[in-house]
This record gives structure tokens, sequence and C-alpha cells, in this order.
């Protein structure tokens, strides 16, 4: 399951020879040798430079969470209704889904928008994630509006493309390893292993290390994570980049639970379900939060379990989002893809239509659940009141993208 389902379609990396290719499935025609495959200097050659920091925040700091979190980021005059309420007319393009509570989003500054697009499809050329042909792409997707919306406090214009680095080579992972472009179930392992590699480096004999290096330039979804790392070195700090790491991990274990139940043919129970969306989530998204703000959280207080729990809170809300906002697209590609409809109409036997309208009320269960929970993080703590507003401010900004992306997403006819 697509994170975010990249539409401008990194080219499959069985077009590419290397380590990757290797461990692909037979069934994977292996094609001929990417002719864009290059790679730039080596992310093993580059130093890593002290983080930079950025003292500048809000000068009043927030006042809580939801409506209060996003006011204090909203500038003045902005507008603070939520999500449209449930109604029983059918929604427009455009629209969100009735009944989904979601606080508003700070909006996003077009030239903001346009420079951060402009920096990350030069980028995706650079490292050969596109060929020429594909340029301009990138507008149906709208990675750019998507970051902008949802660091509305980045401390400047290159922790937004930092962030939307990392949203692009997630998504070519995913699509090329694991869906859409050549991705398979079969071997997922092996391939999402050398992958995680790109991202938290190997150490050791020189000729195998000199080996692991060009294999992640012959592949693009290799060169795209070791080349969004590299830019998120520049910017985080080293506990930064490890909590980071560890939180691709859960991702990539996710990713095995989700192509494990393909394999099988396995329709999970819904709490089984919950459980893979918790690890196969915008976690890594989210935890970076307080990077892309030009700070940091000490890890003492991010370990702490009240503010892991709030943390997996929203990002299990804002995958939901993602569940909702795809279901329509996803069924017409489908109609056994998982998705929390599909889980709850197969458990309760239920029609698709009641499964959809309770999986609006189970998120909004989760996201009530993360503002309570949050406010008192809130009221304790300035740097976790700093944090959870961020948290609050992604999943608000992630929404907003999800219900006006009218290129990718439409609601099903249920109200």
């Amino acid at each position: 399951m697509s994170l975010l389902s990249w539409e401008f379609a990194a080219p499959a990396p069985h077009e590419a020879a290397g380590l990757a290719s290797a461990l692909r499935p037979e069934s994977v025609n292996p094609g001929k040798r990417d002719p864009f495959a290059r790679w730039p200097e080596s992310a093993a050659s580059r130093p890593t430079p002290p983080a930079k920091r950025v003292a500048a925040w809000l000068p009043t700091g927030p006042t809580g969470l939801g409506t209060s979190a996003a006011r204090a980021l909203l500038p003045p005059h902005a507008g603070h209704g939520w999500s449209a309420p449930a109604t029983t007319a059918p929604p427009r393009a455009g629209d969100p889904i009735p009944g989904l509570y979601c606080p508003p989003a700070v909006p996003a500054d077009p030239v903001k928008v346009a420079e951060v697009d402009r920096r990350l499809e030069a980028w995706a050329h650079e490292l050969a994630l596109v060929p020429p042909q594909w340029a301009g792409d990138f507008a149906g997707f709208q990675v750019g509006r998507a970051v902008v919306l949802q660091h509305p406090g980045a401390a400047d214009l290159e922790r937004l493309v930092v962030a939307g680095k990392l949203l692009v080579a997630e998504n070519v992972v995913d699509d090329c390893y694991c869906e859409d472009y050549g991705g398979s179930p079969i071997g997922l392992g092996g391939r999402l292993v050398i992958a995680q590699s790109a991202l938290d480096p190997l150490h050791t004999a020189d000729g195998y290390q000199q080996q692991w290096q060009e294999g992640l330039g012959a592949d693009a979804p290799l060169r795209s994570y070791a080349g969004a790392m590299r830019a998120f070195r520049d910017i985080a700090t080293p506990s930064q980049v490890t909590r980071f790491i560890h939180d691709m991990a859960r991702l990539h274990l996710g990713y095995l639970a989700e192509g494990a139940w393909a394999q099988t043919r396995t329709t999970p129970p819904v709490w089984q379900y919950l459980v893979m969306r918790q690890f196969n989530n915008f976690r890594p998204c989210l935890s970076i939060v307080d990077a892309v703000d030009g700070y940091e959280l000490p890890e003492p207080l991010y370990s702490r379990p009240e503010v892991q729990r709030v943390t997996a809170l929203a990002c299990n809300a804002t995958t939901l989002v993602n569940d909702l906002y795809s279901f329509t697209k996803e069924m017409a590609l489908d109609e056994h893809h998982l998705n929390l409809p599909v889980v709850i109409a197969a458990e309760e036997r239920c029609g698709l239509k009641d499964a959809y309208l309770k999986a609006v009320d189970i998120h909004n269960e989760i996201m009530h659940a993360f503002e309570d929970e949050s406010s008192v993080l809130v009221a304790e703590d300035p740097i976790l009141a700093r944090y959870t507003t961020g948290l609050a401010a992604w999943v608000a900004g992630n929404h907003e993208w999800h219900h006006t992306n009218t290129y990718r997403y439409s609601l099903p006819n249920y109200w």
C-alpha cells in the first residue's frame, strides 16, 4: 500500500542493473539498464556537517492543540473553519469527507510551493530518478504544496526541500519495490533490507563496501533514499537522524506485513490491519517536524511513553485519512485492495458504504484522542507544546492536501 502512490512514476527499478535488481523475483522482467542511471557524489565521501540551528520560532508559542494550535500558525484574518459536517448532499470535487474531523490547515504560500517544486524536480533529474520527458509531472502529485502545507513552521525553504526529498524517496521506493512500477511482495524483504542500508550505511571490509556503494548507485530507488538521507543529515542532529532511520525500519516492517497478506490472499481482522497501518504509515514524515522547524525535541522527552503515544495517534489518524481519500481510486484498480473500509466490511459482513462511514468514525476517535492527550503535554512544557503543535499542523496540512487534490482523489457517492 503506497503512502501516497507516487504518480510521476520513477523508472521501475528493474530497468537498472545492480544489487537491488538481482534481488527481484524472476517474474519481473529485468529489461535493459536504465539509460538515466548515474551516481553523483558518493554518500560515503561527504562528511556530515553539524546541524544548522535556527532559534526563532513563534513569538508567543502555541496555545493549544486543534483549532488553537492551528491558529498560532495562521496569518491574521485567516479562516478557522473545521471540515464540513456530515450532510445528505453529495460532496463536490475538492470538498472534505463529510463528517471527518480535522483542524484547519495553514494556507500554503504559492510562491514557496513553486520554488520547492522547482528544486525538487531539479534534484530528481540530477539523480536520474526520472527521464527528461517526464519533466512537469510533479504537477499532479503537488509534492511542493504537500510539504508547505504540512510544515507551516519550517525554519527555512531548504528544510522544506529536504522534507520533500524524503517524501519523494519514500514514494519511489514504495511504488517501485512494493507496488505500481514493477514491485511485488515476492522477495520484498531482500529489496527492503538493501534499501534500509541506503539510510543506515553498511560498515564492512573495503572491497565489499565498494560493491555496496556501486549497488546503491545502480538503482533509482536506492539513489533516492541515499540522496534524500544525505540532505537530511545536513539539517538534522545525530539524534534526529537515528530517530528517522528507526522510523523507516518500522515503515519497511509494515510493507512486509502487507506484502505477506497479499501473498497469502489474507484479509486480516480490523485490529490486525490497524497494527499494520501503525507501522506502514506516515510516521517518518511526522517525526521530523522538529528538524524541519529548526530545533530538536530532546531524546529523553521524545522517548517518554506519552509523547510516543501522541506521535502514534497523529500518525495513525493521518494515515487513515489516506485510506479514506484513496478508497475510490484503489477500489477502481483492485476491489480486494486492503484498506480500512474493506477490512471492516469483511469482518462485519456489511456493505462498503457502512464500512466507509465507520472508518470515518474510527479516524475521528483517534483524532480526538490525539488532541485530548496532546493538550496535557502542551500545558506541561513549551518544547513539547511546540512539537505537538507541529504534529497537529502536519495532520491538518496533509488533510488539506488530500481533499483539495482532485487530480488524484475523488470521493465515493456515500452521502
